[in-house]
């Protein structure tokens, strides 16, 4: 059974920190890319970063780079998406999600398709 188990979310003070985490089984880790999106109430899903299954290649959205960082423990089967200089409009849903990032003859850092999803974890950051 295929299973991302998202964790980390909590409240924080706006210019605080966050770890989230998303702990893989059921499918082979390091073959697929991973990604976290983040939905707020009334928006639209976001996706904020991803990084590559088997090299570690990384993607960041621009409203997050420079502020969040994913990185991935293949040993553990983890991904975490380090969050700082949090803000309110940070205030998500933070979901993890895996697939291939292979389309066609391209790869991307992205999944392309995305047959895995977590729970979300929710994030709320204060003002």
């Amino acid at each position: 059974e295929v299973q991302l188990q998202a964790s980390g979310g909590g409240l924080v003070q706006a210019g605080g920190s966050l770890r989230l985490s998303c702990a893989a089984s059921g499918f082979t880790f390091d073959a697929y890319a991973i990604a976290w999106f983040r939905q707020a109430p009334g928006k639209e899903r976001e996706r904020v970063a991803c990084i590559t299954g088997s090299d570690g290649v990384t993607y960041y959205a621009d409203s997050v780079k420079g502020r969040f960082t994913i990185s991935k423990d293949n040993a553990e089967k983890t991904v975490y998406l380090q969050m700082s200089s949090l803000n309110s409009e940070d205030t998500a849903v933070y979901f993890c999600a895996a697939g291939l990032s292979k389309s066609g003859s391209h790869y991307y850092t992205c999944p392309q398709t995305i047959p895995y999803w977590g729970q979300g974890t929710q994030v709320t950051v204060s003002s």
